[in-house]
């Protein structure tokens, strides 16, 4: 990979605008809040071309170097990523007057979009010097910081709720990290996270709480423009865990307008939760600011169960600003759109990817889209990872097979 050249100047508060200097180790800010990282966007844009980034050869996102906060190319540690392919609903979308589009992020190393923002958590610890990283997970995350980080030579812990699918648990351990099942959810994870860094040493790579994992998941924005010439969709359905990406992608889509590459209009960011666990859609309905714990957490859309998110102010901003809203779907609503998209389209999302057209059917029924809208929705993951649905399988194979059944 060639050297780029960079455009970091320092790190902001998403609270307070407070300013932290770059190239230096950081958790949260001082508020207990996420950093965002800025840029010099007048000389970004001077220094790249849509044209020019046409040209590029690189793999995926790592051709958004001037995008991005890696400083040598030594340190961008890279899995072989890929542009994830747009793919048509063409029989739903005729069935239901809008156009679909899934965003398959499944086609990612280690199957899911958690590869963009733990490849570049792990090469900016590459960058800072660091060799221990620890995070909670609900599987793919984990799956992801394993993955890159083994690749680059770093110790990690990771810690999952005790009903992590067994599937999850042998990936991330497979590939390198000491995982620990605990008995609990996410959060609870996350606490023993935050707990030990002072006595261990470790750092902390949790959603949010490094600056890091944002960016690599702006590059779903950036892509997503690139794809679709850079226009934007109307509406993009994005299934909402810690939200990192929505907020990444809306962050994207500023810095792309500031430096003029979008001058159309933006899309309705659009929030997906499983109403099992919907603080975020709780918090949008009662026009707060932020979204309290969820008790009881429940939904087999697992990587949506995050009863609490750090940066659930920039979710909410996100979804506010853009003229979007929040919206949950229940498990059978779930359990149906990944059995119909598959049957009708050949397209096997997640459970995670599902709710996202669960939501854009009742969306559209509701009246909150409308036909003809083109829609994005992200597949976070490939659903060859999860539990399929129970098939009948009736056929009896001990006897003589009547071919007449098969007319």
């Amino acid at each position: 990979m060639r050297e780029y050249p960079t455009f970091v100047t320092h790190l902001e508060c998403s609270m307070t605008g407070k300013t932290y200097p770059a190239d230096t180790i950081h958790g949260l800010s001082e508020a207990g809040r996420p950093l965002l990282v800025r840029y010099d966007l007048d000389a970004l844009g001077k220094a790249i071309s849509k044209e020019e980034l046409a040209t590029r050869l690189e793999g995926g996102f790592w051709r958004y170097r001037e995008f991005l906060p890696v400083r040598k190319s030594e340190n961008a540690v890279a899995l072989g990523e890929v542009m994830t392919p747009l793919i048509d609903l063409p029989k739903l979308s005729a069935e239901l007057g809008g156009t679909i589009i899934v965003k398959d992020e499944g086609r990612l190393p280690t199957g899911s979009f958690k590869a963009r923002g733990l490849a570049l958590a792990v090469s900016m610890a590459k960058e800072l010097g660091l060799t221990h990283l620890a995070m909670p997970t609900n599987g793919n995350a984990g799956a992801a910081m394993a993955a890159y980080a083994s690749h680059a030579g770093m110790k990690t812990t990771i810690f999952c709720p005790a009903d992590t699918p067994e599937v999850n648990v042998s990936e991330i351990e497979l590939q390198g990290a000491t995982v620990y099942r605990v008995n609990g959810l996410i959060n609870d994870c996350g606490k023993i996270v935050g707990e030990g860094k002072e006595s261990v040493g470790w750092f902390d790579v949790s959603t949010l709480k490094e600056p890091y994992r944002i960016e690599g998941k702006k590059t779903m924005g950036i892509e997503l423009a690139e794809q679709m010439g850079w226009t934007l969709p109307d509406t993009i359905f994005y299934p909402t865990g810690g939200g990192t990406g929505l907020i990444g992608m809306w962050k994207a889509f500023a810095e792309l307008q500031a430096i003029g590459w979008l001058t159309g209009k933006m899309p309705r960011m659009i929030a997906v939760q499983a109403t099992g666990c919907a603080p975020i859609v709780k918090a949008y309905d009662e026009g707060e600011e932020h979204a309290p714990l969820w008790e009881n957490a429940h939904t087999m859309a697992a990587g949506i169960r995050v009863p609490i998110a750090v940066g659930d102010f920039l979710i909410l901003r996100a979804v506010r600003e853009s003229g979007g809203f929040a919206i949950a779907v229940d498990d059978d609503a779930i359990q149906a759109a990944q059995e119909e998209v598959a049957k009708r389209e050949g397209v096997l999302l997640c459970p995670e990817g599902a709710a996202t057209y669960a939501a854009y059917k009742q969306s559209l029924a509701d009246g909150r889209v409308g036909k003809g809208e083109t829609a994005v929705l992200y597949n976070c993951a490939t659903g060859l990872k999860y539990p399929m649905p129970r098939i009948d399988r009736s056929l009896d194979r001990t006897k003589p097979i009547d071919y007449s059944q098969f007319k």
